[in-house]
């Protein structure tokens, strides 16, 4: 999900680049009936994560801001999650780890800002 490191990644940018990145993957994997139930959760998550970003930054209180990040960091942890659950072969293993880490990364920056709005 490379950009120029000269300039600050854009939360908002990061998690549609992590909805988009997470739509490929699920492309790419077998039909088989558990594949097919969990990616639809996990492509409602990985999406949610954005979307929630959005909305929080057009709260209308610290309170609700709060709620929104934590519902952001909850939809990373819970793409963690599917992503775990979902049966892939070996070429797709390195995809899967990478959007895994990207689930976590997320997960620890939205934790980050509850805690630096809660303090």
């Amino acid at each position: 999900m490379g950009k120029d490191d000269s300039k600050p990644y854009d939360l908002e940018d990061r998690t549609l680049e992590f909805a988009k990145a997470s739509r490929g993957f699920v492309k790419k994997l077998p039909r088989t009936i558990a594949n097919i139930e969990d990616a639809k959760q996990f492509i409602r998550a990985s999406g949610s994560i954005g979307a929630n970003y959005i909305e929080a930054n057009e709260s209308i209180g610290k309170k609700d801001f709060v709620m929104k990040i934590k519902t952001c960091r909850r939809e990373a942890e819970e793409s963690g999650y599917w992503l775990r659950l979902l049966d892939r072969d070996g070429e797709l293993e390195p995809s899967r780890a990478n959007l895994l880490a990207e689930a976590r990364e997320l997960t620890n920056i939205f934790g980050a800002i509850v805690r630096k709005s809660e303090g």
